[in-house]
């Protein structure tokens, strides 16, 4: 039962937060104390497996199958530990100007069940129930507990398309999903995997794939679907941007790898090249518009855009490099987002606004720890070698450079070259920022400095600036926890 009690202790935790009255004094409390009862499930269950599958809906055939692997394992821990720092973050922080802290912390343990809840099930139905319970407290975070600097107006737009966005995203999902478990009269994962696409003529593989693909490129999100992301990320809180880009962008990949490429690998076989044009496309894109983009905020959010470009182009290569490419690099950008919009809402919550036309004291000399921080994510956002992006985008590249069997080469290997363009634009963009803000191109000597990182945020500033360097310097860590998993999933579907 520990597999359920990992879902259930947030999601009760978040029924009780929710339900809490506003003079309430115990939210801090239960919010710490379910997020790390979750974190310690969740470290004991990737170190046993346990596997829990038992009927739930039999008129329907859905079953309360739920089981981790070298797939989901990293992402599980990535979850539960992040839903700690940001639990700490909202309480240590002042208080939110949108509605009560019990709200927005029962909001963030929702999303933490949610998540959790996806990568753990092994029933496609199930799987899309669980997905669709985070995307309504996302919601909540972006249109009650966003930017109070902004019209209501604003809030209301960015919250609106999101929710747009990614139920339209959904819904695609859905018909997908459907199609899928019909035909194979299963909705069972495992046993949707195991057949890999077996009994499914090619035309119908393709149309699966297709759905599947395409629902889920929006919530990734791959261009031009991404239009929502930036709007967000803009307007929401530290909280839900940190949950945004660390979690949700996750479950996108996630399920590609889990309901497409695992069940119909054919469709995505024959679709690759639409993926890898997609992928590289949403590289430059964002990259061009982090150069000229004036909210650092805003800014993030379309670096986002094109390092899921490149977990995109390598999905497309069809090769186990290429799968472990992409797992690799999903983890990496939640580390890496996570750290830089811990630390980019610390400085809007300080200055008021994320516009870099406005001229401030530099971080170099006025704030160190802030500026340290932005600097390790900067650099790991270029994909510096030693940090933890540099091995999702370099083994990306190179797996599409030796793609596998039936992927177009010649194309591939454009996508390639352009791919590289990108990480020296994203070069040149960390770099503008970092001279703006921590060198202080242009800054204001009278500018008053901003308070530094202390106590409680400057630990989990710290934390995900090691978990960079770690994983960086040691890449077989995280590599060698999906190698087997993924090459048994290869291996099916390969027959």
């Amino acid at each position: 039962m520990f597999l359920t009690l990992l879902v259930l202790v947030p999601l009760v935790a978040a029924l009780v937060l929710l339900a809490m009255p506003p003079e309430g004094r115990a939210d801090a409390l239960i919010s710490l104390g379910a997020s790390i009862v979750t974190a310690a499930l969740a470290v004991w269950v990737s170190l046993a497996r346990p596997v829990i599958d038992v009927p739930w809906i039999r008129s329907l055939g859905i079953r309360w199958h739920f089981a981790i692997d070298g797939i989901s394992v990293a992402l599980v821990l990535l979850t539960v530990l992040l839903t700690v720092a940001v639990v700490i973050h909202t309480i240590a922080g002042a208080p939110p100007p949108g509605g009560t802290r019990s709200t927005m912390l029962g909001c963030i343990l929702l999303v933490d069940a949610g998540a959790v809840a996806v990568f753990l099930t092994r029933d496609a139905i199930l799987f899309f129930i669980a997905f669709e319970v985070v995307l309504v407290p996302m919601w909540v975070l972006i249109r009650r507990f966003g930017d109070e600097h902004v019209p209501d107006r604003a809030r209301a737009d960015a919250a609106g398309r999101f929710i747009l966005f990614t139920v339209f995203g959904s819904t695609v999902m859905l018909v997908g999903i459907l199609l899928l478990t019909y035909s194979q009269g299963s909705s069972d994962l495992d046993v949707l995997a195991e057949a890999g696409g077996a009994g499914l003529s090619r035309p119908v593989q393709i149309a699966i794939a297709a759905l599947l693909l395409g629902g889920l490129g929006i919530k990734v999100p791959l261009w031009p679907a991404h239009t929502w992301l930036p709007a967000a990320h803009t307007i929401a809180p530290t909280a839900g941007s940190v949950l945004l880009a660390g979690i949700l962008l996750k479950l996108g990949v996630y399920g590609m790898v889990r309901l497409a490429v695992a069940t119909v690998p054919q469709g995505v076989a024959a679709l690759s090249p639409a993926l890898a044009i997609l992928g590289v496309v949403g590289i430059i894109w964002g990259c061009l518009a982090c150069l000229v983009e004036r909210d650092l905020k805003r800014l993030v959010a379309y670096s986002s855009v094109a390092h899921m470009g490149f977990v995109a182009l390598a999905i497309a290569s069809g090769s186990h490099t290429g799968l472990q490419a992409a797992l690799f690099g999903n983890i990496a950008h939640g580390v890496v987002a996570a750290l830089l919009f811990f630390v980019v809402g610390d400085l809007k919550e300080k200055w008021g606004t994320a516009d870099l036309t406005v001229a401030r004291a530099a971080l170099r000399d006025r704030s160190p720890r802030l500026g340290v921080a932005l600097v390790f994510g900067l650099a790991a956002s270029l994909g510096l070698p030693g940090l933890v992006t540099f091995w999702g985008e370099f083994l990306a590249l190179y797996a599409a450079w030796s793609p596998g069997a039936g992927r177009p080469v010649a194309l591939l290997r454009v996508c390639v070259v352009v791919g590289a363009v990108g990480i020296a634009l994203a070069a040149a963009y960390a770099l503008r920022v970092a001279r703006i803000v921590w060198a202080g191109e242009g800054s204001d000597p009278r500018a008053e400095p901003i308070p530094d990182l202390t106590g409680h945020r400057w630990g989990i500033v710290v934390a995900l600036v090691g978990a960079m360097v770690v994983l960086g310097v040691a890449p077989h860590l995280l590599l060698a926890v999906s190698d087997a998993d993924a090459l048994s999933l290869l291996a099916a579907v390969s027959r």
